[in-house]
C-alpha cells in the first residue's frame, strides 16, 4: 500500500522540482534576518523565562518586621525569618507609618508586628498572638503565608521551651500525662489580609489587564499599522503634500492615543459592573497616569515599524516584545517571587510599573504621592522610546 502511494506521488510530483522549491525557501528564510532571528530566539526565550525566571511558589518575599518586644524569644523569630526560604526580612525600617507606606506602594509585601506583651503572654499562655498583614491584591503571593509562620514560630519557639517551660508547648498527652511529639505552634498568627481581603483572583488580574491589553494592542496595531502605510505607497503619497514628517507622525499616533483609552473606559467598565472589581481611587489620576503609558507603547511600535520590512516583522517583533512584559512584569506570577535577574529585567519594562499604578490606584486608593516611585520610571521609558521612535522615523522617511 506504501508503495502504491509513493508510486502515484511519483507520477503527479517531480522530487527533483519539490527539493528546488524547498532549497529555495531555506535560503529565502535564511536571508530574511529578522525573521530567522526571530525563529531562533523567541522559542529560547521562552524556554529560559518559563524554566528559571517563572515561579509559582515564591521565595524570599520582601518582609517587614515591626517589633515591640525586645526578649531572646523575639529575637530567635526574627533570626528565624531571616534564615527562612520564605521571608526577605528588610532591617532599615524601624516605623509602624513607613511599614504601612511601603504595604501601599507594593514596595513589601508583608508586615509582621510583635507586640509589646509577646514574651509576658507567651510565658503565662495567654494566647501570645503574631499580626501578620498582607497585600492581598497578589492572592498567590499571599497564599502560604499564614501556615509559613505557624511552622516557622513552632520550629522556633519549642525548642526554646524545654526543661521547666515544656508545658508551655502546644503538645497533647497521653493517658500517663507525659508530653507527645506532635506539638503544634505556641503563638497565633493572626492574618490581615489588606486591599482583598477575601483573595479574589479577579481583583488582581482584572486591574492588570488594563495594562496588558494596551502593551498588546497598542504595539502591534503602530507597528504593523504604519509598516501597512509604508508598503502601499501611501506613506510617500503624504510625504509629497506640505505635511511635515512630524506632523504626519503625530497624525498618524494621536487617533491611535484614542483608542487606547476607550479600551481603558471599557475595561474599567467591565471590571466594575462585570467582576464587582471595587474603585477606592481616583479615575482622574488613573486617566493622567494612562497617557505616559500609552505614549511610550505607541512609541515602541513606532521604532518597530521603521525596523520592520513587512507586516510579519513588526508583528514578531511585537511579540518579542510582548512575551517579556507579560511574564516579567508582575502580571501572572508575584514580582518579588522573581529571580533577581528576572526582576531587573522586568524593571526595564514599563508594564511592570503600570501594573502596580493601577493596582493601587483602584484597590488601595493610592495617590500622587504613591504612585509617584512607579510613575516616573514610565516617563523617563516614554522620552526614551520617543527619542528613538522619531530618530528612526526621520531615517526612514528620509
Amino acid at each position: 500500500m506504501l508503495g502504491d502511494l509513493l508510486q502515484k506521488l511519483n507520477l503527479h510530483c517531480s522530487w527533483h522540482r519539490l527539493y528546488a522549491v524547498l532549497t529555495k525557501e531555506f535560503i529565502q528564510m535564511r536571508r530574511d534576518r529578522v525573521t530567522f532571528a526571530m525563529i531562533i530566539s523567541i522559542p529560547l526565550m521562552q524556554l529560559i523565562l518559563f524554566g528559571f525566571a517563572i515561579n509559582t511558589n515564591p521565595k524570599k518575599m520582601p518582609t517587614v518586621v515591626i517589633a515591640y518586644d525586645y526578649s531572646p524569644f523575639t529575637r530567635s523569630f526574627i533570626a528565624g525569618l531571616k534564615n527562612s526560604d520564605y521571608f526577605m526580612v528588610k532591617d532599615d525600617v524601624k516605623s509602624e507609618a513607613e511599614a504601612k507606606r511601603l504595604l501601599a506602594t507594593s514596595r513589601t509585601q508583608f508586615v509582621i508586628t510583635i507586640p509589646s506583651d509577646f514574651t509576658r503572654r507567651l510565658l503565662r499562655r495567654e494566647n501570645s498572638q503574631i499580626l501578620l498583614e498582607a497585600d492581598a491584591t497578589d492572592p498567590v503571593a499571599t497564599g502560604s503565608a499564614t501556615s509559613a509562620i505557624s511552622l516557622l514560630a513552632q520550629s522556633v519557639f519549642n525548642p526554646l521551651l524545654q526543661g521547666s517551660l515544656q508545658y508551655l508547648q502546644n503538645c497533647p498527652r497521653d493517658k500517663s500525662n507525659s508530653f507527645i511529639d506532635n506539638c503544634s505552634s505556641p503563638v497565633n498568627v493572626i492574618t490581615h489580609a489588606n486591599y482583598n481581603p477575601e483573595k479574589i483572583t479577579a481583583y488582581n488580574i482584572v486591574p492588570g489587564l488594563l495594562g496588558v491589553v494596551l502593551t498588546m494592542t497598542l504595539v502591534m496595531i503602530t507597528g504593523m499599522g504604519m509598516t501597512r502605510e509604508r508598503e502601499k505607497g501611501t506613506m510617500e503619497h503624504l510625504l509629497s503634500t506640505p505635511v511635515k514628517p512630524l506632523e504626519v507622525m503625530l497624525g498618524k499616533l494621536m487617533p491611535y492615543v484614542i483608542v487606547g483609552y476607550i479600551q481603558v473606559f471599557l475595561i474599567l467598565a467591565a471590571a466594575k459592573y462585570l467582576f464587582n472589581v471595587p474603585f477606592h481611587g481616583s479615575i482622574i489620576l488613573l486617566v493622567l497616569a494612562t497617557l505616559p503609558f500609552i505614549t511610550a507603547n505607541l512609541s515602541v511600535g513606532l521604532t518597530f515599524s521603521s525596523l520592520a520590512k513587512n507586516q510579519l516583522q513588526a508583528a514578531q517583533m511585537s511579540t518579542f516584545f510582548f512575551l517579556p512584559s507579560l511574564l516579567l512584569s508582575g502580571f501572572m506570577f508575584p514580582f518579588r517571587g522573581m529571580p533577581y535577574w528576572a526582576q531587573k529585567v522586568g524593571s526595564i519594562l514599563p508594564l511592570t510599573y503600570f501594573l502596580r499604578i493601577t493596582r493601587g490606584i483602584i484597590l488601595k486608593g493610592n495617590g500622587v504621592a504613591e504612585i509617584w516611585p512607579d510613575f516616573w520610571p514610565i516617563v523617563v521609558f516614554m522620552v526614551v522610546a520617543i527619542l528613538i521612535a522619531l530618530k528612526r522615523y526621520r531615517k526612514t522617511l528620509d
